[in-house]
């Protein structure tokens, strides 16, 4: 084994576009500011074409090195939930992780895993790395994880208390809450207890976002018992548009339209709408006479998560069956008010566009991060997982969104609920409040992330540690710097 002259890290991603993004753009700060060298491990099903994509773009970029484990072929129930999913298919690829990283020339000196796979610490453990959690979403959800194995009961109907943290309301806990019984929830409470095993955890979120839950971490007597290491905020870390030869027909089309005048609407890579909400969208949309861009996929009436691990018969087309998903006309009558994409949009150039104005998002954290860097605000259409928790922060605690009445996930919302939200976020003067706390997150968040800014020294507090390591390592084993 070789002790690198600079400090080696080795991130595990989870399978799923959402946890490959976050962990590639860590890699990609600690290589390009602070001249770390990394290599990502990523755990992979049946990749979809934007996961390959991505693979493909970071790979070309020749910053870091990409280590796809060999592929896991596991079958599950069609009821088996996301958590029990992901913490299986982890658990399975770790001999391959290990035998990995054991024939390594250059070992690496610290390994970040993310929220799936911190059954991976141990093997961290055995080869004297340093060990870090790496929370892609935010200091909320971290405080949910870490305190879920200690809550017992919950009460039904009744706020869930989480030491020094703003309460959060019974129906908009994470789902994995409700299901004891559930071989995930035995996971999660799994999960809640291995974090604070590392050496620290990194979060992506920051100080003016998150102050309150944040200060628990270090100031709640409770909180700190329980998370026992430090805590590290980084954010907004967030994928940002290429600069690219040519425009796609979508940003061609953004293009022509007025600054600010057009809502982007999309369930992320895993988000599916019922049929019927599917065409009371479009009504909505079409009623509330804005311009939009519109990501569809063909609808799916029993799992609004369904499109994180089943494929729909309509996801190679061309988009061509989208249309019968629709009101009849529909497409005719929005030609000259929106777009219709099917399955995919290239999201970080639409939300950097500044003819963007708003978002109907399902809230999962990588969009919402996207939104608010770019100043955007949002309407919050929180689908499964931990997303009612992040909605009810964004709505409640934070201020740059709405969200409807009933929860997306369980009733139908209206077309008439859907187009006076539309035209708040983006016309009417009783949003004005929440588009101007969009637009000073977003100078926040710009502001953090630069040198001497809370979240750039806070990673900077981690590269110290590895670089000490590497140099413990040398001195270990007698290597001259």
């Amino acid at each position: 084994m070789v002790i690198p002259s600079k400090s080696h890290v080795a991130l595990l991603a989870s399978p799923g576009f959402g946890h490959l993004i976050p962990v590639i753009e860590l890699a990609k700060r600690l290589v390009t500011v602070h001249s770390f060298s990394a290599t990502v491990f990523v755990v992979t099903t049946n990749p979809s074409p934007a996961e390959s994509q991505l693979l493909q773009s970071a790979a070309s970029a020749n910053l870091f090195d990409i280590a796809v484990l060999p592929h896991v072929n596991l079958t599950f129930p069609p009821e088996t939930d996301i958590v029990t999913r992901m913490a299986v298919m982890m658990r399975e690829a770790l001999p391959s992780l290990h035998s990995s990283i054991a024939g390594m020339t250059h070992r690496p000196t610290a390994l970040i895993v993310d929220l799936f796979g911190t059954e991976a610490i141990k093997i961290a453990d055995e080869f004297d790395m340093l060990k870090y959690v790496f929370i892609a979403s935010n200091a909320l959800f971290l405080a949910f994880t870490v305190y879920f194995p200690f809550m017992g009961k919950i009460e039904k109907d009744e706020p869930l208390i989480l030491p020094g943290c703003n309460p959060v309301p019974f129906e908009n806990l994470n789902e994995i809450a409700f299901h004891p019984e559930a071989q995930g929830y035995q996971e999660y409470i799994r999960i809640g207890l291995e974090i604070p095993t590392a050496n620290g955890v990194i979060v992506n979120t920051w100080e003016d976002l998150e102050g309150k839950t944040l200060c628990s971490f270090k100031s709640n007597e409770i909180m700190k018992a329980v998370i026992k290491i430090p805590v590290h905020a980084i954010g907004p870390l967030v994928r940002r548009a290429p600069s690219a030869d040519s425009k796609s027909a979508v940003i061609e089309w953004l293009d022509m339209q007025p600054n600010e005048s057009v809502v982007y609407v999309s369930f992320g890579s895993g988000g599916t709408l019922t049929t019927q909400q599917t065409i009371e969208m479009a009504w909505g949309l079409e009623l509330s006479q804005q311009r939009f861009i519109w990501v569809v996929r063909p609808p799916i009436d029993y799992d609004a998560s369904a499109s994180l691990y089943f494929e729909s018969k309509d996801d190679k087309s061309d988009g061509g069956g989208i249309s019968r998903y629709l009101p009849d006309g529909f497409l005719a009558r929005t030609s000259d008010l929106g777009r219709v994409v099917p399955m995919w949009a290239p999201q970080e150039e639409i939300l950097a566009h500044p003819a963007t104005g708003g978002c109907i998002s399902h809230c999962g954290w990588n969009s919402t991060l996207e939104c608010l860097v770019h100043g955007i605000p949002i309407i919050g259409w929180p689908l499964y997982a931990e997303q009612n928790m992040n909605a009810t922060m964004l709505t409640r605690d934070i201020g740059v969104a709405i969200r409807p009445t009933g929860q997306p996930s369980k009733v139908t919302v209206g077309r008439e609920e859907i187009e006076k939200m539309v035209r708040k976020i983006m016309v009417d003067k009783e949003g004005a409040t929440i588009r101007l706390k969009a637009k000073e997150l977003q100078k926040s968040g710009e502001k953090v992330s630069s040198k001497g800014g809370s979240s750039y020294d806070a990673l900077s507090e981690i590269v110290k540690e590895c670089e000490m390591n590497t140099l413990s390592q040398k001195a270990k084993f007698d290597i001259v710097p």
